[in-house]
């Protein structure tokens, strides 16, 4: 990680946590880029110096999708954008504190989180986000005590939450809980698919949010009518890669086999047409 800090260059208003405390934070910090798990709420159109990016960042609002150079994720809406190049992020990417520890966060309370610029790596299998279970191939919140960390997107989420979605709160499932994505009688509202990652469960009526789902509720995506952008998986990829290698390997061996067995019945023709010109001489 840089040691670069975010400097600021415009006001800010940002909402407070009070369950969020940040440890390790130098006493000269006169910026607090934003207090996870509330969302951000910066005045458009200022500027800021982002640790990852030589030029200067202005926050604007768009409809159009894009996909953030931090987390390597979809969005829409609101974004820090460079005048010079193409680089974007997110608002809460850009204003993701890199200096500091993120301290009691609600989805891992145990220990504190840092940000990283790249994941942690996975071995041969690509690394994912704790909370949605998709890949991390950018920033990402990471324990230094354990192995979990989460995308910077699923960092806004908290254990109750509210969705505009639906008119009752919402409550995160345990990790291990035994009503799991996988579960067959559990029904996403949103996808009404099974798939990895956490779960959140209506407290009034049976409701239930893939925590995958609901960050198209915060990164703008639903806000902006965005929908079936989600990046083919690796493993996806890699199976398919595989199956059209068999099926080349397989084709040519038949055909190999073809030609061999043509080749064999020409000679016996010939073989046979050879000893009946003998016999009849």
């Amino acid at each position: 990680m840089s040691t670069k800090s975010l400097r600021k260059s415009g006001t800010f208003l940002l909402n407070k946590s009070p369950s969020m405390e940040l440890a390790n934070s130098p006493r000269t910090t006169t910026f607090l880029p934003v207090e996870f798990p509330t969302s951000p709420q910066p005045t458009l159109g200022k500027d800021i110096s982002h640790f990852s990016h030589p030029h200067t960042l202005s926050q604007v609002l768009l409809p159009e999708l894009f996909t953030c150079s931090g987390c390597k994720e979809y969005g829409a809406g609101t974004r820090f954008t460079c005048k010079h190049c193409d680089f974007q992020l997110h608002d809460f990417c850009a204003l993701s504190p890199d200096q500091v520890l993120l301290k009691a966060h609600p989805l891992h309370g145990q220990h504190q989180l840092g940000l990283h610029s790249k994941p942690k790596t996975g071995g041969m299998l690509s690394s994912s986000c704790d909370v949605c279970g998709k890949p991390a191939k950018g920033y990402t919140f990471r324990c230094s005590a354990c192995s979990f960390q989460m995308h910077p997107c699923c960092a806004m989420f908290s254990t109750e939450m509210s969705f505009l979605a639906h008119p009752h709160s919402l409550k995160l499932l345990p990790a291990m809980s035994t009503l799991s994505s996988g579960d067959p009688g559990f029904a996403c509202a949103e996808c009404k698919r099974r798939r990895s990652g956490r779960v959140y469960r209506c407290t009034v009526c049976d409701y239930h949010l893939h925590a995958v789902c609901a960050k198209s509720m915060i990164n703008g995506l639903q806000a902006y009518g965005i929908k079936g952008v989600e990046k083919p998986s690796m493993l996806a990829a890699a199976a398919r890669l595989a199956s059209h290698v068999v099926i080349g390997f397989i084709g040519g061996l038949l055909e190999g086999i073809g030609e061999g067995v043509g080749e064999v019945i020409g000679q016996n023709i010939a073989k046979g047409k050879y000893t009946s010109g003998r016999r009849s001489g």
